[in-house]
């Protein structure tokens, strides 16, 4: 007699219950340990810097924010529509599993393989952005179109093109929506913009860097708030009609060129990317070689990615949960709610890899600072999420207030959307857990940026093709619990 298969509020729970313990089992494996000498005296000094900004030289600063934008504007128009032109053959599974491939690679590993090609140059960090992006786009996109309402398409003509029913059909039903995630995608690409200036190029991040490793506190400080104010401000200067006129902007400050060696990238395909025992001719020691690298390095890579993504995970879930009711009228009053959003606004827009650096200098290397950059991150982006869903509720007239309020009539509510977030954020986790490791943890990313600066090109494309084979195993996996618990596919458009 076959079993009931359990209500899926249940099955909810048994998933919560079930990551949580996961994340539990993964604390014996981490390193959490504190090693810096003075870790409040840093974080004073750090205070201070931030409450007494040295103005740098404008001509800097401006120089600064005008590259992160135009890396962030060229990368994120070059995505949408190398996207668009993927998602208007999104229902082919050779073109959903090419789409696939490009998101999972971080933008800072495109970054790392196309400096090797082109040098620091405008089109390394263009193309970094744009090929990730595009898989992501196509994604969307793709699912937007799946979604519309399937009668104007029904009415067209047999033997229509492609081309036509993208422009006359798919394009008008979705374009609103559309616009928006663009938009919201643009916000990513400068924070994404921004970290490029971690690994060399003339970024916010490169004299955030610099300036951060040094101690100069508050030099940083400028670079710091510039950040910060291009994202919190993008929803009042980023306007439909003035959108082209950004994108000539950028490509008149920052000309897409680069000097190319046809010589030097025909050798990177044909001879560094290959297997070193292959170069030789050496058939029977591939085999060998490719265990050592699976032992001293995949799997303590990926074991270590994994450990830092559930950690990530639960301490996201758990701020989201806190946070989230602090942001809206239900809870508090005028005050609180205008702390907890600028709060909130400030987290989501420091990339993780910002948060993690400052951590490091405050706490010292481990896994520590990484696992709060990432809580910190993502969990102020699904609160950003709940506590607006909150102000849409409508709450019966004998609603209890405060924690009763909070435990029995909100949560329950909200809790399905919770999980949503949560699974979809996971899959980012991984990604951004991964290059985390170039700052010194020994996740897959620590391993795949040592062989880079090794000039081992063949060790970093196949530990490339693992990061991006876990991602995708992640996202499939999370995609069919979602499925599983019956969860909205919106979250996707976070």
């Amino acid at each position: 007699m076959l079993k009931a298969r359990p209500e899926p509020a249940r099955a909810m729970v048994h998933s919560s219950l079930l990551l949580v313990l996961l994340a539990l089992l993964c604390l014996p494996w981490a390193d959490l340990s504190i090693t810096a000498v003075d870790p409040w005296g840093e974080l004073a000094r750090l205070g201070a810097g931030l409450l007494q900004p040295q103005l740098p030289a404008l001509a800097t600063l401006g120089g600064a924010i005008a590259n992160t934008l135009a890396f962030a504007l060229q990368g994120v128009a070059l995505g949408a529509v190398l996207g668009l032109g993927l998602a208007a053959g999104y229902r082919h599974a050779a073109i959903r599993r090419l789409s696939a491939s490009l998101r999972a690679v971080h933008e800072l590993f495109w970054a790392l393989l196309f400096i090797q090609l082109l040098g620091l140059s405008a089109p390394a960090g263009m193309l970094a952005i744009a090929l990730p992006y595009a898989g992501t786009f196509a994604k969307i996109y793709g699912e937007l179109f799946e979604e519309a309402d399937p009668s104007p398409e029904q009415a067209l003509e047999p033997g229509m093109g492609w081309a036509s029913r993208l422009l006359f059909v798919q394009l008008p039903l979705c374009w609103r929506q559309m616009a928006t995630y663009t938009g919201y995608r643009l916000e990513c690409g400068i924070r994404s913009s921004a970290v490029l200036g971690f690994i060399g190029l003339p970024t916010l991040g490169y004299h955030l860097e610099s300036l951060l490793r040094q101690g100069y506190y508050g030099e940083a400080a400028c670079f710091f708030y510039a950040l910060v104010l291009l994202i919190a401000t993008l929803k009042w200067w980023l306007r439909p009609r003035l959108v082209p006129l950004y994108l000539l902007a950028s490509l008149l400050w920052l000309p897409p060129v680069a000097s190319l060696n046809g010589s030097l990238m025909a050798r990177f395909f044909t001879e560094d990317v290959v297997p070193a025992p292959l170069r030789n001719g050496d058939w029977a020691g591939l085999l060998p070689w490719l265990q050592e690298l699976w032992l001293q390095q995949i799997v303590p890579g990926l074991f270590n990615t994994l450990v830092l993504a559930m950690l990530a995970l639960l301490v996201t879930g758990v701020l989201a949960l806190l946070w989230f009711p602090a942001i809206s009228r239900r809870f508090g009053n005028g005050l609180t709610r205008a702390g907890s959003h600028g709060w909130l606004v400030l987290m989501r827009s420091l990339p993780e890899y910002l948060l993690a650096f400052i951590g490091m200098l405050l706490l010292g290397p481990g896994m520590l600072p990484a696992v709060l950059a990432l809580g910190l991150h993502n969990g102020a982006i699904i609160a950003h999420l709940l506590g607006h869903h909150l102000n849409t509720l409508t709450l019966r007239e004998d609603a209890p207030r405060g924690l009763n309020l909070y435990c029995f009539e909100v949560l329950p509510r909200l809790y399905r959307a919770f999980l949503a977030y949560s699974l979809y954020r996971f899959e980012n986790l991984i990604r951004e857990t991964a290059i985390l490791g170039m700052l010194g943890i020994p996740t897959l990313g620590f391993f795949i940026d040592s062989a880079f600066s090794e000039f081992r090109f063949d060790r970093a494309m196949v530990l490339l093709l693992v990061c991006a084979g876990l991602n995708m195993l992640v996202d499939s996996l999370a995609r069919r619990l979602r499925r599983r618990l019956h969860l909205s596919s919106r979250a996707e458009m976070l």
